[in-house]
């Protein structure tokens, strides 16, 4: 009896023994889940940033010129005649990939949405693709840094943070309408101040379509300037020297235009802040 109380005490001792070392093991297994976790966090942001830093080291950005448009402008006529919709699918997915990775010349590609498609067709595809392109960047800035900053952030940043949340909607809709900051910038903050995916798509949506018309149909003109300049200076498009700047196209009037407009957008804020200013009454 002794004995089997010893064995059983045994027995207990190396079963509790084996209990701890399993779960040293398991505390061993799930202690690299948080360091899992953050690389999964991080791992669509620095895809994106590796795609564009390839992108610069390979020049792609250096072929969104306007330049480069003249100069290859009937072979790109060319093949939209012959193939339709796949040149919209294609022209579309680099629109998508051009936002997501934040390269310059949005504005640009949109002029040649315009120029290629027409204006109504080619404005139309850019609204969508760059919807896109700026959710894409969004998710993976709100996985990857909008719990951080969060955490992080000071009494300054969470009080305006808190400020965006209130009327998220009206403020992107005016810094989509005003052309006040960077395309990547605005397609990043909302992710850090914690906007809701669809009213973020909806407000992107809704704020570009003037811009990205206007700059459609700007490129659906774009023979006639180019015409104009190859009277003036013949051969100029085929060696791609002829002097149009897209600076020059865009008119000071237009910009007046779309901060306007932005501060349309703005008036549900200041009419909501001021109806909760105003005393109440005897």
């Amino acid at each position: 009896m002794r004995a089997e109380g010893k064995q059983a005490a045994v027995g207990q001792d190396g079963g509790d023994g084996l209990m701890d070392s399993g779960e040293g093991r398991t505390g061993k297994a799930s202690g690299p889940a948080p360091r899992r976790s953050s690389v999964r966090r991080f791992l669509p942001l620095a895809v994106i940033l590796a795609a564009m830093a390839l992108g610069y080291a390979f020049g792609l950005h250096e072929h969104l010129s306007l330049s480069e448009l003249i100069r290859h402008r009937t072979e790109l006529a060319g093949i939209v005649s012959d193939n339709l919709w796949p040149a919209v699918a294609g022209f579309a997915a680099v629109y998508v990939a051009a936002v997501a990775l934040s390269f310059p010349g949005a504005s640009l590609l949109t002029v040649l949405g315009g120029f290629l498609f027409g204006w109504a067709l080619g404005g139309t595809v850019v609204a969508f693709a760059a919807t896109a392109g700026a959710g894409l960047i969004f998710l993976a800035a709100r996985l990857s840094l909008g719990e951080t900053l969060a955490a992080r952030a000071g009494p300054f940043l969470s009080r305006l943070a808190e400020g965006f949340r209130e009327d998220a909607f009206h403020y992107l809709l005016f810094l989509r309408l005003a052309p006040v900051f960077p395309f990547w910038l605005v397609n990043v903050a909302p992710a850090v101040f914690g906007m809701r995916l669809q009213p973020y798509l909806v407000a992107t949506f809704v704020g570009i379509l003037p811009g990205t018309y206007a700059y459609a149909f700007i490129g659906a003109g774009l023979d006639s300037v180019i015409a104009a300049q190859e009277a003036a200076s013949p051969g100029c498009a085929a060696a791609g020297t002829c002097r149009i700047e897209l600076s020059a196209l865009v008119t000071p009037k237009l910009l007046l235009a779309f901060a306007a407009l932005g501060l349309v957008a703005l008036i549900p804020v200041a009419l909501r802040k001021w109806r909760g200013r105003k005393p109440p009454q005897a």
